[in-house]
C-alpha cells in the first residue's frame, strides 16, 4: 500500500474524550472512530489488525478441530426465556420488537441459539463431541462505557461451545480450548495470566479467565507472586490478616451519637475498623438473613451469591426500619429476629467486638463472637485485600488492575437441562449434553497490545496484529524514488506486508506518524546511505537499528520478519 492512497486520519493532539493509553492512541493513529457513546468504527488501520488477530485465532480453532458457523445477531425472546436469561440479563440486554409484536433480543452471547441448534441435530452419542464456533457482532447495553474500544456496547466476540457425552469429555474440550487460547495470545504478542473466575450469569461448574495486568483495567485480581496463585478477586481466596487484640474485655452498651459508618465508628471508639463486625440484612425470597463481616472488609457479592442464592439481596433502609425499627448503620447480631446468621470466617473466633446494639446510637462493645452471638455457618464471603496471605504458600498477596480478554466456562449440563437439548448414549438412556462455552474479546486484543506497548511517542504493536509489518520512509524522495519503488515492489513479492510512505511531507512528520500508529519494522532510505549501497532498518520497539547492503536488503528483511512471526508463535 501507498501511503498516499491510503486513508490514515492521524491526529496530533489527544482527544479530549480519551481516558485510557489505548483509547488515546487508537483515535490519534487513526485505527478508530467514534460513532457514539460505546460504539466503534474500525477504520482501514484498525480493521487491518483486527483481520489478523481474526486470523490467528481461526487457525487456532481449527486446529483443535473447532467448526467455524455464523449465527444471528438478532434473536428471539423464547430461546432466553426457556433458558430463564431473558429477565437475569436485565437492562444490559437490547431489546426489541418486530412489526408484528414478537418479543426479539441483539444478542449479548449465543448459548442459547447454540444450544437449540444442539437440540435439533444431536440426538445420539455418534453425533458427539463437537466444537462449533463464530465471530460475530454482539451488543450489550453498558450503563458506562469506557476506555474506546474495552468497553463498549458493541463488539467482535469469538464465541465456540463444546458438546460431549461425557463429563471427561468437557474436560478434554476445555483443555483444548485452554491450550488454544494460549497459542493466541503468545502470537498475538500478549503477557497475560491465566486466574479463576466467577461464572456469573453464564453458570456452570467452573471457569477462568486470561487477563492482562494493566492500570487502566477494571477487574481486580489477587495475585501470590511466589507460587503463582492468581484469581478474580470475585473468587479469590486468602488468609486475612489477624485484627488487633481489642481493649473492651467487657460486654456493654455505650451511647455513639451520630455515628454510622465503620470509619466514623472506629474514630469514636479510637479502635481499629478490624475490630468493628459490620452487620448486614438480606432478603433471600421470604427469608431474612444477617451476614456478618469484619469493619475492614467488604462482601464479596459473588461469592455471598453462592451461600445465600443468586435471588439474594440487601435489603433497602426502609426494609429494615420497618422490619426492625432500627437504621442500618446500628443492626446488630445480637437478639434480632433472622432466619439465619451468615459470618465471613474471618470473624471466627474474634473478641471484644464492636457491633451494632439494634438501637438508634447505640453499639455494644466486647462481644465475642463464638460465645455470645448465634452464627448459623461461617462461609467465605469477603473480598481479599491486599496483604492478606496466599491459600497455598501463605505469602502476601497483591492486587493488581487487569483487563480480561478472555474466559472459558465448563457449563455442564444447565442449558442443555433448561431447554431441552438431549442425546442417546450407547445403552439408549436419554442424557442432557454436556456443554462448555468460550470466548474472546477480539477488539480488547487490540486494545490491551496498545496498553502494553506504548511510549511517550506511540504504539509499538506485536509484528503479528500490527496493520503493516514494514514502513519504507525516504529522507529525500527525488534522489532515492527508483530505488524506493523498487525495493518495495520485491518486498510485496517476498510477501512482506509493507506501506510505503510516499506523502509530500517531510521526513521528521513522516517519523512521527510511524511512531505513533507503531509499525514494528521502518526502513529508511536516505541518499547518503544509498551511497554507501547502504538501507537503514530501524525496530519501533527497542529503537535498535542496522545497516543493510541494498543487494541483499529484501533477503535480509525477509528473514527478519520470518523470525518475527516464528518467535510469536512458539
Amino acid at each position: 500500500m501507498k501511503w498516499s492512497k491510503a486513508f490514515i486520519p492521524t491526529l496530533k493532539e489527544d482527544p479530549k474524550e480519551a481516558e485510557t493509553p489505548s483509547h488515546r492512541l487508537l483515535l490519534r493513529a487513526g485505527y478508530v472512530r467514534q460513532h457514539q457513546s460505546g460504539v466503534y468504527i474500525f477504520l482501514p488501520l484498525g480493521w487491518r489488525s483486527m483481520l489478523k488477530i481474526m486470523s490467528i485465532i481461526r487457525e487456532e480453532m481449527d486446529a483443535i478441530g473447532a467448526q467455524e458457523m455464523l449465527l444471528p445477531a438478532l434473536t428471539s425472546a423464547k430461546l432466553w426465556e426457556e433458558s430463564g436469561r431473558w429477565e437475569a440479563f436485565g437492562d444490559d440486554m437490547f431489546r426489541l420488537k418486530d412489526r408484528k409484536d414478537h418479543d426479539m433480543a441483539l444478542a449479548p452471547t449465543h448459548e442459547e441459539v447454540m444450544t437449540d441448534l444442539a437440540r435439533v441435530y444431536l440426538r445420539s452419542y455418534r453425533d458427539l463431541p463437537q466444537i462449533w464456533y463464530q465471530m460475530q457482532t454482539k451488543f450489550r447495553d453498558e450503563p458506562r462505557p469506557r476506555a474506546g474500544i474495552l468497553r463498549v456496547r458493541e463488539f467482535i466476540m469469538k464465541d465456540s461451545y463444546s458438546f460431549d457425552a461425557t463429563w471427561e469429555g468437557l474436560d478434554k474440550s476445555y483443555d483444548l480450548h485452554r491450550k488454544a487460547y494460549m497459542k493466541i495470545f503468545d502470537r498475538c504478542g500478549l503477557k497475560y495470566t491465566i486466574v479463576k473466575a466467577s461464572s456469573g450469569l453464564m453458570g456452570g461448574s467452573q471457569s477462568e479467565e486470561f487477563m492482562v495486568v494493566a492500570q487502566s483495567g477494571e477487574d481486580r485480581l489477587a495475585i501470590c507472586e511466589n507460587c503463582g496463585y492468581a484469581a478474580n478477586v470475585e473468587v479469590a481466596e486468602a488468609t486475612a490478616q489477624p485484627a488487633p487484640e481489642s481493649p473492651f474485655s467487657k460486654k456493654e452498651k455505650v451511647y455513639t451519637p451520630d455515628v454510622r459508618s465503620v470509619e466514623e465508628v472506629s474514630s469514636f471508639l479510637n479502635v481499629s475498623p478490624a475490630l468493628i463486625v459490620k452487620s448486614l440484612l438480606y432478603v433471600v425470597g421470604d427469608r431474612w438473613v444477617l451476614v456478618m463481616v469484619r469493619g475492614d472488609h467488604e462482601v464479596n457479592e459473588a461469592k455471598l451469591a453462592k451461600v445465600l442464592g443468586p435471588e439474594a439481596r440487601m435489603a433497602t433502609p426502609d426494609e429494615v426500619l420497618g422490619k426492625f425499627g432500627v437504621p442500618v448503620g446500628f443492626v446488630g447480631p445480637l437478639n434480632i429476629g433472622v432466619d439465619e446468621i451468615v459470618a465471613d470466617k474471618a470473624i471466627e473466633g474474634m473478641k471484644g467486638v464492636v457491633v451494632g446494639a439494634n438501637e438508634e446510637e447505640h453499639h455494644i462493645v466486647g462481644v465475642d463472637i463464638d460465645g455470645d452471638v448465634e452464627v448459623s455457618r461461617y462461609a467465605d464471603i469477603r473480598t481479599v485485600v491486599e496483604g492478606d496471605r496466599c491459600p497455598n504458600c501463605g505469602s502476601p498477596i497483591k492486587i493488581s488492575n487487569a483487563i480480561e480478554i478472555g474466559h472459558i466456562f465448563k457449563l455442564g449440563t444447565k442449558y442443555s437441562e433448561s431447554m431441552g437439548a438431549y442425546f442417546t448414549d450407547k445403552d439408549g438412556n436419554r442424557k442432557p449434553i454436556i456443554m462448555g462455552s468460550y470466548g474472546i474479546g477480539v477488539g480488547r486484543i487490540l486494545a490491551v497490545a496498545a496498553e502494553l506497548y506504548h511510549d511517550e511517542n506511540g504504539m509499538s504493536l506485536p509484528i503479528t496484529i500490527a496493520p503493516y509489518e514494514l514502513d519504507i520512509i525516504e529522507i529525500d524522495p527525488k534522489k532515492t524514488s527508483k530505488l524506493t519503488s523498487d525495493l518495495y515492489r520485491k518486498l510485496l513479492e517476498a510477501g512482506i506486508d509493507v506501506i510505503w510512505d510516499d506523502r509530500e511531507a517531510t521526513a521528521g512528520f513522516k517519523f512521527k506518524d510511524a511512531d505513533l500508529i507503531g509499525y514494528p519494522l521502518r526502513l529508511v532510505i536516505s541518499p547518503r546511505k544509498v551511497k554507501d549501497n547502504l538501507v537503514e532498518l530501524q525496530f519501533r520497539r527497542d529503537g535498535s537499528r542496522i545497516d543493510i547492503p541494498i543487494s541483499s536488503a529484501v533477503k535480509k528483511i525477509a528473514e527478519i520478519v520470518s523470525g518475527m512471526r516464528e518467535k510469536a508463535s512458539r
